[in-house]
Parts: C-alpha cells; sequence; structure tokens
C-alpha cells in the first residue's frame, strides 16, 4: 500500500512538473468577467495544460451576462460577434476573437459551474461550460445564541407572504455594540444568511430604543468603511493593476470610482462622515490636458484644461454624456464640512476645475433655441433600458437629447461655481454663472414641465423632434425639488402625481419592454432617498414614510446596502424561468457606494435633521406619525452620539411626544432647541458648538403634512399596460401632395387598446389616431414628422418613433471632387462597402468641402455621414468632437459649432453610415457656402486617460472616425 501511495505521489508530481514546463498559448491572462462578478478580473482562467484553460465559478440564480476577456479588454472572445448567444452546459462554442455582445448563462440555483477554455488554436479558443458538484453546506449554527437583547422586522412580499430579518447583541449596554443579523430571504449571491457588524468609535451611533433600526444605521456605518480604500482598480486603466488613493471605491463589485456614483453617494452623506475621503475622490475626478495634446482654437478654459472627468460611457462618453457636472453636488458638500484650513484650497480648485467644465460644456452641449443642455439622462446610462429601441443605431439623436436630471445637474454646477467667484473676488464670473443658471431654472421650467403629468419630463426626443416625452424618472423629479427648481407648487403636485409601487417608487416611469431589470423595472435606494428629501422639502409624509420603508426593507432583508432591487417585489433578483432574458437586476452589488451614503444620510439629515451649512450646522429632523408610532414606539427619545463635524463631537437628542393615536398621520414640528443647556435656533453656528457638544430637540405638535401620494401595483412578472409603456411606433413614409402631406404610421405593438399620436417639429398635432395613414392639411414643406404610441387603458405613452422629414436634402459624397482633406480615400471592403475618408481626424487633420449651394433659401440642417467603429457604443471616451463651421462666399461664418459622432454598430458586412448631430443655419439659394471642419477635444485628450487600455489610452488621443460625406437637409429650423 505503501509503494503504491508514493508511486501515485510521483506520478503526480512528475504531471504537475510538466504541466509547469508546458508554456501557455497565451502571453496574458484570461478572465471570465460578467454580471457575477461585477465584470472584474476576480475569475481568472487557470492553464491546466495542453491548451486548456479553466475557472470554477460559485453563480447566483439568474440569466448572467458575460465575456471571455483580458485584464484591459485588448482580448475579447464571444460566442458570435453579431448577436447574443445562451449557453448550454456540455456545448461547445468556438469564440470569435474580437468584441461583441454579451453571451449568457441560465441557472435557477446557486451552483458552481467549470468555465474551459480550449486555447490549444489561440486563433480559435472553444468554450465550454459544465456544471460542478457542489458540496452541501455546513449546518449552520444560529448566530443569535447567547444573545442579550434581539429584535425582528417582518415585512410582507408581494404574493402574500412575509420575509423577516433579525438582530441580536450580546450586550445592548456596550458603548459600542456588535450586531448579529440574519434574513430569512433568499440573497443575491451566494453565501450565508448571517453576519456580524460592529459599531465604530470614529463613527457616530444610533440609539433609539429599537434594536434594528440602530443595527441598521450600524451597517452603513460598517460598509462605508469597507468601501473605503487604499487603493482602486479598473480592468480599463493601469492594465488592471492598482492605483494609489484614500478614495471610496464604488461597491462590493465595483472597485473603481466613477463622477456621479461619488458625488451623489457625498452628497447623501458621505460628505458629511469623511470630508478628506470625498474630497480626495473629488480631486481623482479631475484631470488636465495630456503633455503635447494641441488645443484647438475654440476650447475654452485655461492652459491646464483642468476640468471634471466624464467616465467611459455611451457612444465614447462627452459629450454625449455630460452629467459630470454632477461633481458639483459632492464639492457643495465637502466646502460645508472641510476645516477651514483645507477648504480653502479646495475651494480654490473647485472653482477653476467648475469653470473650465461650465464653459466647455456651453460651447459642446448648450443648445441656444431651448436654452438647455444636451446629454443622456444622468445615472441612466444603460441606453436600451430608458431610451427609444432605435436609439442604439443613432446615438447622436441621444446626445441632442435633453435631460431633466442632467440640467439640473448643469444649475447645480452654475450655482456652485457662483458662489465660490463670488467668495474669490471674481464679480465678472460670478455675475455670468449666476445669470446663467437663472436662465437655465426658467428653460427646465418652460420647456420640460408638462402640466398634463404635473411632472416634468424626463428627456426629450432628439433633433428633428425635440418634444418633451411623456417619461418620467424619480431622481430628476427629486433633484428638481431638493434644488429650488421646482417651485412649491410644482413640488406638491410631482410628490402627488409620481407613481410608488407596494415597495417604493420605481427609478423611471413608466416600464419599458422587453428589458430585464436595472434601471428600468427597480427601485434604487439613492434615487429613493432623493425621493425622501424632496418629500420633506415639500411636507408629504405620504411619500416620506414610502421612502422611510423602502431604505429600511431593503438593507434588512439583505442584510447590506445593495445597489439596487425589482421595484413590485423588492427582491434583489426577480427570477422569471419562463422569460430569462427579463430576469434581474441584471448586476447588483452589495455596500454600493451611494446606497450606503442614502441610507446614512436617512438617519442623520433626515430623521435626525443634522445638515451643515457654511456657517454652522442646521438641525431639521422629520419624525413621521408612523416612524414615531412604529419604529421609535418603544420610547420617549432617540439619540445620535458621537457625530464629528469641524472637529467637534456633537450628540443630538430627539425627544419625542406621546406615541399617536392609530391611524395619525402628519410630522412633528419643533418645539425647542437645546445646545448644552442653552436655547437656539433650527441654525447653529459653529461658534456656538465645543469640542463636545450636546443638542437636544423637542418635538412638539403633529402637523398635518400633505398625504397626497400616486399607488400603483401589477404582477411583477406581467408586462400590463398599467405599469408598462406600449413599443415605440415608427413612420413608414412621408409623402407631399401639393399642400398636404401623407404620413403613414406603423404599429411596434400588436397589443389591442393602443392609439397614435403625431408630432410636427415637436408639437403635438393629432391624437388619439389609429395606426395607417394621417393627412396633415397643413402647408409645411420643411416639416419633420414622429409618432407616439398611448395606451387608452392607463394612459402610458411609447417613446417617439424616429422622425422622418419632409424636407429636401442636398448630400455630398466624400468621394466628390469638391472634397478636400488631407486623408487619402480608402476603397470599400466587405464591412464597409462605400469609398469613404478613413480614420479622419487627427488634430491637424481638415475637411473642406466647396461649392455647396442649396434650392431653396430657408432653415438646414447641416450633418456629417460617417462611422465610428473606435469602441462599443456603450464604452469608451473615443466619441467624435469636432468643430464644424460653414461660410459664405465672402469667408463669412454663418453658423459654426460642435458636431458629435459617437460610436456606432458595426456590422459583419456592409456596416450602415449614421449621421452626426446637426449644425442649424439659415441659408440663402444662388450662395456657394463652404463646410469645413477641425479639431475640438473629447475625454481622450485628458491626462487622466493616458492609461486607459482601449481607444483613445495608452496609444494617444482618439477623435477620429470615417467621412462619408455630408448633408444639408432642410427643415424648419432647429428643434
Amino acid at each position: 500500500m505503501i509503494k503504491h501511495t508514493v508511486l501515485a505521489a510521483a506520478l503526480f508530481a512528475q504531471s504537475v512538473a510538466a504541466i509547469a514546463a508546458e508554456a501557455p498559448p497565451l502571453r496574458y491572462d484570461i478572465y471570465v468577467r460578467g454580471a457575477f462578478n461585477g465584470w472584474g478580473t476576480d475569475n481568472v482562467l487557470v492553464h491546466q495544460g495542453k491548451g486548456i484553460y479553466q475557472a470554477d465559478i460559485l453563480v447566483s440564480p439568474g440569466n448572467h451576462a458575460f465575456k471571455i476577456g483580458s485584464k484591459d479588454w485588448a482580448a475579447e472572445w464571444v460566442a458570435n460577434p453579431a448577436a447574443s448567444v445562451a449557453v448550454k452546459l456540455g456545448d461547445a462554442y468556438p469564440l470569435a476573437t474580437e468584441a461583441g455582445p454579451e453571451d449568457y448563462l441560465f441557472t435557477k440555483k446557486t451552483t458552481t459551474f467549470r468555465f474551459r477554455v480550449d486555447v490549444s488554436d489561440p486563433k480559435r479558443p472553444v468554450l465550454t461550460v459544465t456544471q460542478v458538484e457542489t458540496p452541501a453546506p455546513a449546518t449552520r449554527t444560529d448566530p443569535h445564541v447567547g444573545a442579550g437583547a434581539t429584535a425582528t422586522l417582518t415585512f410582507p412580499t408581494w404574493d402574500g407572504k412575509e420575509e423577516s430579518a433579525r438582530f441580536s447583541v450580546r450586550d445592548p449596554q456596550a458603548p459600542l455594540r456588535s450586531y448579529a443579523h440574519s434574513t430569512t430571504m433568499q440573497l443575491r449571491d451566494p453565501g450565508p444568511q448571517a453576519t456580524t457588524y460592529e459599531e465604530d468609535a470614529a463613527l457616530p451611533v444610533v440609539r433609539s430604543g429599537n434594536l434594528a433600526f440602530d443595527a441598521l444605521f450600524a451597517l452603513a456605518g460598517h460598509e462605508m468603511k469597507l468601501d473605503s480604500v487604499k487603493e482602486i482598480r479598473d480592468g480599463n486603466y493601469n492594465g488592471g493593476a492598482a492605483i494609489p488613493c484614500d478614495c471610496f471605491e464604488t461597491g462590493e463589485k465595483w472597485h473603481y470610482v466613477w463622477t456621479r456614483d461619488l458625488s451623489y453617494a457625498a452628497d447623501l452623506g458621505l460628505a458629511m462622515l469623511d470630508p478628506q475621503r470625498v474630497r480626495n475622490s473629488l480631486l481623482f475626478k479631475l484631470s488636465g490636458w495630456r503633455a503635447g495634446v494641441p488645443k484647438a482654437p475654440q476650447v475654452a478654459g485655461s492652459p491646464d484644461g483642468l476640468q471634471i472627468v466624464q467616465d467611459t460611457g455611451s457612444g465614447g462618453s462627452w459629450p454625449v454624456s455630460t452629467d459630470r457636472i454632477t461633481w458639483a453636488f459632492a464639492a457643495e458638500e465637502v466646502l460645508k464640512t472641510l476645516p477651514a484650513g483645507e477648504r480653502a484650497a479646495f475651494a480654490t480648485k473647485a472653482l477653476q476645475a467648475l469653470a473650465n467644465t461650465i464653459e466647455n460644456d456651453r460651447i459642446a452641449a448648450f443648445d441656444k433655441t431651448t436654452g438647455l443642455y444636451t446629454g443622456e439622462e444622468s445615472f441612466l446610462d444603460w441606453r436600451d433600458q430608458t431610451y427609444a429601441k432605435w436609439i442604439t443605431d443613432d446615438l447622436a439623436s441621444m446626445a441632442s437629447s435633453k435631460a431633466l436630471s442632467t440640467n439640473v445637474g448643469h444649475h447645480k454646477a452654475l450655482t456652485l461655481a457662483a458662489q465660490l467667484a463670488r467668495e474669490q473676488g471674481d464679480k465678472t464670473r460670478a455675475t455670468r454663472y449666476e445669470g446663467w443658471a437663472r436662465d437655465l431654472k426658467r428653460a427646465i421650467n418652460t420647456h420640460l414641465w408638462l402640466d398634463d403629468a404635473g411632472m416634468y419630463s424626463s428627456l426629450t426626443a432628439a433633433h428633428f423632434d425635440g418634444a418633451p416625452l411623456h417619461k418620467f424618472d424619480w431622481l430628476g423629479q427629486s433633484l428638481a425639488i431638493v434644488t429650488g427648481v421646482a417651485d412649491g407648487a410644482r413640488a406638491r403636485k410631482i410628490l402627488a402625481s409620481y407613481p410608488h409601487g407596494p415597495m417604493g417608487a420605481p427609478v423611471i416611469w413608466p416600464q419599458q419592454q422587453d428589458l430585464p431589470v436595472y434601471h428600468n423595472r427597480a427601485m434604487w435606494p439613492f434615487v429613493t432617498a432623493y425621493g425622501l428629501r424632496a418629500a420633506i422639502a415639500g411636507g408629504n409624509v405620504a411619500v416620506a414614510d414610502a421612502a422611510y420603508d423602502t431604505l429600511m426593507r431593503g438593507a434588512a432583508l439583505n442584510m447590506s446596502n445593495m445597489e439596487n432591487l425589482e421595484w413590485l417585489s423588492g427582491q434583489p433578483l426577480l427570477l422569471d424561468e419562463a422569460h430569462p432574458n427579463l430576469i434581474g437586476p441584471v448586476i447588483n452589488s452589495k455596500r454600493q457606494l451611494w446606497s450606503v451614503g442614502a441610507y446614512l444620510g436617512m438617519v442623520i439629515r433626515d430623521v435626525f435633521g443634522v445638515s451643515t451649512t457654511r456657517e454652522g450646522i442646521e438641525v431639521k429632523p422629520f419624525v413621521t406619525a408612523k416612524l414615531r408610532g412604529g419604529v421609535f414606539a418603544a420610547g420617549d427619545s432617540i439619540a445620535l452620539y458621537n457625530l464629528r463635524l469641524q472637529g467637534r463631537a456633537v450628540n443630538v437628542k430627539l425627544r419625542l411626544p406621546p406615541v399617536p393615536a392609530a391611524g395619525s398621520s402628519g410630522y412633528y414640528a419643533v418645539e425647542r432647541i437645546l445646545v448644552d443647556g442653552k436655547p437656539a435656533g433650527s441654525s447653529i453656528p459653529w461658534s456656538a458648538l465645543d469640542a463636545h457638544s450636546d443638542i437636544e430637540v423637542q418635538l412638539g405638535k403633529l402637523v398635518d403634512g400633505v398625504t397626497a401620494i400616486r399607488r400603483v401595483s401589477a404582477d411583477p412578472y406581467e408586462e400590463t399596460p398599467t405599469v408598462f409603456g406600449p413599443r415605440e411606433p415608427r413612420i413608414d413614409g412621408v409623402a407631399r401632395a401639393g399642400a398636404a402631406t401623407t404620413v403613414t404610421i406603423v404599429p411596434a405593438d400588436r397589443q389591442t387598446g393602443i392609439t397614435y399620436n403625431v408630432y410636427r417639429d415637436g408639437k403635438l398635432v393629432a391624437s388619439n389616431l389609429n395606426a395607417g395613414t394621417w393627412t396633415d392639411r397643413e402647408n409645411s414643406a420643411a416639416a419633420c414628422y414622429a409618432a407616439e404610441a398611448q395606451y387608452t387603458s392607463s394612459g402610458n405613452r411609447s417613446h417617439h418613433s424616429v422622425p422622418r422629414c419632409a424636407g429636401a436634402s442636398v448630400a455630398i459624397a466624400a468621394t466628390d471632387p469638391r472634397v478636400d482633406s488631407r486623408v487619402a480615400i480608402a476603397p470599400g471592403n466587405a464591412r464597409f462597402a462605400e469609398a469613404h475618408l478613413a480614420n479622419w481626424g487627427q488634430p491637424a487633420d481638415r475637411l473642406d468641402v466647396r461649392d455647396v449651394h442649396v434650392p431653396q433659401a430657408g432653415d438646414y440642417a447641416v450633418q456629417v455621414r460617417y462611422h465610428n467603429g473606435a469602441n462599443q457604443i456603450n464604452l469608451g471616451i473615443s466619441g467624435g468632437v469636432k468643430w464644424l463651421a460653414l461660410k459664405d462666399e465672402s469667408g463669412r461664418i454663418v453658423a459654426q459649432g460642435v458636431v458629435q459622432l459617437p460610436h456606432a454598430r458595426i456590422e459583419k458586412a456592409n456596416t450602415p453610415t449614421v449621421y452626426s448631430t446637426p449644425l442649424a443655419a439659415r441659408l440663402k439659394a444662388n450662395v456657394a457656402y463652404r463646410i469645413e471642419m477641425s479639431d475640438f477635444y473629447n475625454m481622450s485628450y485628458l491626462d487622466s486617460n493616458r492609461s486607459f487600455s482601449a481607444a483613445g489610452g495608452v496609444d494617444g488621443p482618439s477623435n477620429r472616425f470615417d467621412v462619408y460625406g455630408v448633408r444639408l437637409l432642410r427643415t424648419n429650423g432647429t428643434k
């Protein structure tokens, strides 16, 4: 027996040595990257010998998108570069070694899967996925055994059942408690159904008489500490290696710092608790120009170019997306909480970065006709989830739309910059930004408010339409309220009109069909927290109570502050086995930074009412009758201890009135405030606070408040007209006959109970139509039309169709002799059939089109016909951003401005061309015009992107694309 054992050991050692000696076919590591691991590099495929790479991964239930990719995505392997593939266990899938859509793996239970990639032929790797037997979990002991105190929260489920969370401590009298926390709800990710966490001496603690409430606050503080890191990483930057930064990372599955995530998290709660770490993170999101990058003459700002970074994203980032200005929300809060000695330096840099950002956004993304800024909705940055289905094939149309949330963000940036300029003695700049902010507020209220809905439109349709859509989002509505863009009357209407499901408010309304849960069909805690702040501002106790319930339920049942939840069930994963493609949220991280900030802010800023100002703190608690009679029913006071602000430790105690009678509604007015025993107002200057101060607040009478709330409900597994919008229709043709125009509407839905509305040049001109033809008797030879579907039962509307224009156009191909460029014409090929100017757009490149004539005088939209394949439509920093000028015969400029040429889809054969955003020009007949295109800049010109792995990164800036020609389309003016 011993001989056999020795022999086996020897053979095994030889085998291991042989594998080690065998050179792997790849010179780099390859990973399984997907929704189950945050698209990160946690799961490396290990070489097993003979070209076989393998990884075993424990995967939770769901329909998980994934790819095989290298750390920097230089290698990206998918089963089909043209379409997603649902992988079947045991089947072999040859992988295309090129970029493409995600593949999917479905499982209805937590299972270990073996991903096996055969790279014996590196040009033709083959993927096989099999199931691995998972050992039965060991029996776990009850985490609450021996507890000195316990509490249980029980919540109803959408299907008539219950879920509960249990909390316990061994020593409830300990100054700093250690909590055990368990849940009956099936968790999103594999792991135990119980956890432990401790209160931190450096953070505030709560004592409310409700152990569960105290524990959930401690959980948020614990998760804030977990998100506080010394280094960050992202596979797209620095070769995937760590980047030193005393920063906040974004969550358990997200190890980087993104501008909007950080900014909303800091504004909601983190800036008050760790202003230095927030400041460090904000500084990380600033960048100047790369060395040696020429600056186009139209670019504004200081020579160093210091500005806010727009992260990688739709169409190649800025200015398709312009919500980098959300940075101002966090900066404003940090400026209130940093010690005076640290504030001045940050304030100076903040103004410089804000000013450079504001001035360039004004050039690249401001529409003078409406007074609004263009750009993607803030945070709702997954185009398929919240835009028309056709928008992914025309990202220039998304780039030219205007979004409520993003425009409110621009308003915040302007008001903060004006404040800082005035503080720093720059009266000219302060006056300019104050004026721009006033004008923007007026424009938002003029162009985005929909009186029939009692809410702001979340976004407008694109160019050639421009109508405010009957699409709504809770973040945009809430930000409009908390920033003061919405007046009191509008705030009250919004709070009463925005729909709430049984578990809380969805982030968008109505929902969109045929899409999995992520932004669509979801609640996001940080958005709920802004809704809470808006409800408090508007005195709406029904909306506030709904938000308190949502935030506490989500943290309690998930044992973490999750990224998102399905909105009708409150589940971290709605497992729809009948429709695997609709399962979601498709990705969901624990301790998501803005969810953590949301919970901390809910307790400190909303319940206890503590917020900071430049001069000190304000104390305005918002305790509702429901909170007093429920969560806080056990005692006569609640307390927040050890809140550290400006070097002071502050304790805040709320003395509560008697428990109200069942069914009572309202919130409690503040009767008296004492600071260290002395009477004080709600605004307390820093000078009134000692190194250790006690603030006591006596709550008094119950104020009625507003109770208006819109409730909706539906089966989360059904796409019903109650909560969904119809699919958008299309216009199949626009035909002129004399003075009339016939528009042909083709439905996208076969459902009954749908009517159609027609818009001409962004104005509603016909409603309640059937599909088919409609004739416009208005004599308008240059009108543009769009159609919208509407459910008759609910009134929910679709996105608008692709607009169709009746106006004549002038098209000039790149091969036309009137076109002049130093870039040579490239012949067509299988993928790009038409001859074109290939890879045009180096900083020194110029494009001139001379002798351009239009047949009739009027308004024209000038567009570049192009294709930009520098990266995928949802990634990158290499969207085309150029300066276009139109000159008359004398050389006088008749129109000029930035045009955007975002990333576009690439097909295997005959990839279609697309059009840039339009430049509006009023032209005359019988005049020879000249079109000139030259450089502007995009995010790849910034120093922060030097280490980016794809186009625009390590190989230098990328602002290049293929040019096929130009078009001048006659319109009825800018829309």
